[in-house]
């Protein structure tokens, strides 16, 4: 989360640095398809277990959330070279793991309407108000965990922990589509296999012709066209609607990169079908969209030569292949034990006592406090009431912030109320 914070805030060459020399990478992208694998295979037995009645959810809700917060950090400093070699043999396992969130988002918007406002959360993934958000809940129901009110404890449903994680998965299918386009960036820099994989294991440019064609990250809804920016849906004005979004550059991006490199032209293979599916491209290259992407006009030249050509089939190089590891090595390792590992989860993991739960709220709190998100945020804090830099916060809720003693007093008829209502969480100490 810290990481996400710094190289959000443009302070990113210290955390690259630090990534690149202890060799994360590779972790973080094991740790990633880790999760991912913990959500199908264990996650749904885990939910249909009877004995599966936590007192609190929030455990569960960290590890959904924590490829959330992976696959961020690596949309965030992937566009440096120096994190892309880094990532050494494990960029195939990368490569691998966006192939398969492109190929869901592909798949959602062929057989089911485009996910609508309502089941999208409003704030982005990972970002620090909404850990901030469900953390005060945990601690609401940890203190409310007394031995004499054991009710009172609130706690999500399995079954909307699992929608939960179902909406969760449209925003992380998008994170993977910027990841796949900074790789494609750095084609030079890839191991061997990796450029094979891409275009003839995978047909990642017959993907990314598919998102281009039906665009899962924009609906219509009551007549109105409604794109996803910035983990939000939002109605685009008349005069916006075909204004490219950040999404549909890094689809166009990734296919410049995969189509026009010369190794791609003489890798691929451009049979009956991939010719005819690249060549449904035409169709959305408008002088609109040229205009806000020129570089799109070589692609435009390009398709135009391959309508009347057949370019020769790649020659069958002899060489020895490198393969991804980690997928196959975790589902080896485990094939057959999901719900003997759901059972153990139940038990040790994800139904503790009051005073552990008490005591990992304490843990989250601190990690997710407000003084920390704020001692990494790029801007100071503002006044409440005349908006100059502020160096003054409420001591009671720890809420508002003020330039001067004037101004608090000024604002505290309005603020009372919500003053009143905070000063009743407890704190952290309290626990």
């Amino acid at each position: 989360m810290h990481g996400i914070l710094s190289a959000s805030a443009g302070q990113e060459q210290l955390l690259t640095e630090l990534l690149v020399s202890h060799a994360k990478i590779p972790v973080l992208v094991g740790e990633l398809i880790s999760v991912e694998i913990w959500k199908h295979k264990v996650f749904p037995v885990l939910c249909r277990l009877q004995d599966f009645k936590p007192r609190s959810t929030f455990p569960i809700y960290v590890v959904l959330h924590h490829e959330a917060s992976i696959i961020n950090l690596l949309e965030t400093v992937f566009f440096h070279k120096e994190i892309c070699e880094s990532a050494e043999d494990s960029i195939l396992d990368l490569i691998d793991y966006c192939h398969r969130k492109l190929t869901l988002l592909a798949a959602r918007s062929t057989t089911a309407p485009a996910a609508t406002s309502a089941e999208l959360p409003a704030e982005p993934l990972a970002s620090p108000s909404s850990m901030q958000t469900v953390v005060t809940s945990a601690v609401n129901s940890s203190w409310e965990m007394g031995p004499e009110i054991p009710t009172k404890a609130a706690a999500v449903p399995p079954q909307e922990l699992q929608k939960q994680a179902e909406v969760m998965e449209f925003e992380i299918s998008l994170k993977a589509l910027s990841v796949l386009r900074f790789i494609t960036d750095q084609l030079d820099s890839l191991p061997l296999s990796a450029l094979t994989r891409m275009l003839n294991t995978h047909n990642l440019p017959c993907l990314l012709v598919e998102l281009v064609e039906h665009c899962p990250w924009s609906c219509w809804e009551a007549g109105k066209l409604k794109k996803f920016e910035n983990g939000t849906w939002h109605v685009v004005p008349p005069e916006e609607q075909l204004k490219m979004t950040k999404l549909d550059g890094q689809v166009w991006l990734a296919l410049l990169n995969l189509l026009l490199s010369p190794e791609c032209q003489r890798k691929y293979r451009f049979d009956g079908f991939n010719k005819s599916q690249l060549l449904k491209l035409r169709a959305f290259l408008t002088d609109v969209l040229i205009d806000q992407l020129p570089n799109l006009v070589e692609m435009q030249r390009f398709l135009s030569y391959l309508a009347v050509t057949d370019p020769a089939p790649p020659k069958k190089d002899l060489i020895l292949e490198q393969v991804p590891v980690i997928w196959d090595h975790i589902l080896k390792k485990n094939s057959g034990k999901w719900e003997a590992i759901a059972k153990h989860q139940v038990k040790h993991a994800f139904s503790p006592t009051d005073e552990e739960l008490k005591l990992q709220a304490r843990r989250w709190a601190q990690t997710y406090s407000l003084d920390m998100m704020e001692a990494l945020a790029p801007d100071k804090p503002r006044c409440r009431v005349c908006g100059a830099e502020a160096g003054k916060r409420c001591s009671r809720c720890r809420n508002e912030w003020y330039c001067s003693r004037a101004c608090q007093v000024q604002h505290w008829q309005k603020h009372k109320p919500a003053c009143d209502l905070m000063a009743k969480v407890p704190s952290v100490d309290d626990l």
